[in-house]
């Protein structure tokens, strides 16, 4: 007897898609004899094969922003053969809704996004005047359209194991002996999102001052190359990994870390779901919208009267919500977390 299959088509970012995985959890809850294939982007793969939940990841082959419909014919041919019981539409877009249905999938989920009726035929609805946090958001999905998801949801949960952690740092010249913290400090949404340059690498300063042997790593993709070169150059000590990494070393990385210090990014969301001591930095977004989920976890943010504003860039010129946030708010906590580690 063949093993039935839920098919995900995941969201096209990173903190998206981990913030997607109490979602694949409740499935696989409730349906404990199916494989759970998610359908991703390149990008985002590496993430999904961290999730226990998953059986198979099958990227994503068309170009980003293309409708495709002659390819998307032809890949949901190939879909309709693995036989899929269910299908679970994270990303709102029509192009994305059209697959499951051209794959034949009986049972379409997700929500009405670009008024995506008939290929959506279980339809949920969100209320944007009351937008709910990213987690509930897309665990809603595995209830009735009608139902709220429960408050006491798991939290997102990736696992890596030690054998890939050592690769990762030994591929990279890293120390298992020495403390590790991470710093990520892009952010792909915009420049108003990122903590200043400076503020970065007196945090790093402070942290060699107070153990010199701790093993500073600036991580990222190749967007972040130009910030974290700079923070290299104010604090020559740390190792600029942006860029220079794939994503399955970034997330051995964070897993092996002490501490991760992130703006409110995907990398953030990583270090949360592997249940790593996160410091948040948060400006022009809400600090309830998408927080960290760890055991130790701070979220700082000044609350200023502008913020959030939820802008690219900040629209008053001044970006007082990060440029005010100072590195001595950072250290506070982050002094404690290390010293807890030692």
């Amino acid at each position: 007897m063949s093993v039935p299959r839920i098919l995900v088509i995941a969201p096209n970012w990173i903190g998206d898609a981990v913030m997607a995985q109490p979602l694949l959890h409740l499935l696989k809850q409730d349906n404990p004899q199916a494989a759970i294939d998610v359908l991703a982007p390149a990008w985002v793969a590496p993430v999904l094969r961290a999730m226990a939940e998953v059986d198979t990841v099958l990227e994503t082959p068309f170009r980003h922003g293309a409708l495709q419909l002659r390819e998307r014919w032809r890949y949901a041919r190939q879909l309709r053969q693995r036989g899929y019981v269910a299908a679970y539409v994270l990303p709102n877009t029509l192009k994305f809704a059209l697959l499951p249905w051209m794959a034949g999938i009986r049972k379409r989920v997700g929500y009405k996004g670009e008024s995506r009726y008939g290929l959506i035929n279980l339809m949920h609805h969100d209320n944007r005047q009351a937008p709910r946090a990213m987690v509930a958001f897309y665990a809603a999905l595995a209830f009735a359209p009608a139902d709220e998801a429960p408050q006491n949801l798991p939290k997102p949960k990736l696992e890596v194991d030690a054998a890939n952690i050592a690769a990762a740092m030994q591929d990279l010249g890293l120390s298992m002996q020495h403390t590790l913290v991470c710093f990520a400090p892009g952010a792909e949404f915009g420049h108003a999102k990122r903590w200043p340059v400076s503020h970065f690498a007196e945090l790093a300063r402070t942290i060699l001052d107070a153990e010199p042997t701790t093993q500073i790593v600036l991580l990222g993709s190749p967007k972040d190359i130009d910030v974290c070169d700079q923070i290299q150059a104010i604090c020559p000590q740390v190792h600029q990994f942006a860029g220079k990494t794939s994503l399955d070393q970034a997330v051995a990385l964070i897993a092996r870390a002490a501490a991760v210090v992130s703006n409110d990014s995907g990398l953030l969301h990583i270090a949360s779901a592997l249940n790593r001591p996160v410091i948040a930095i948060y400006g022009p977004t809400d600090p309830g919208h998408a927080p960290p989920f760890s055991d130790i976890a701070h979220s700082l943010s000044l609350h200023l009267d502008c913020a959030p504003c939820r802008q690219r860039e900040c629209p008053l010129g001044h970006h007082d919500c990060m440029q005010k946030l100072g590195a001595d708010r950072v250290w506070q906590p982050l002094q404690k977390i290390l010293l807890s580690a030692a």
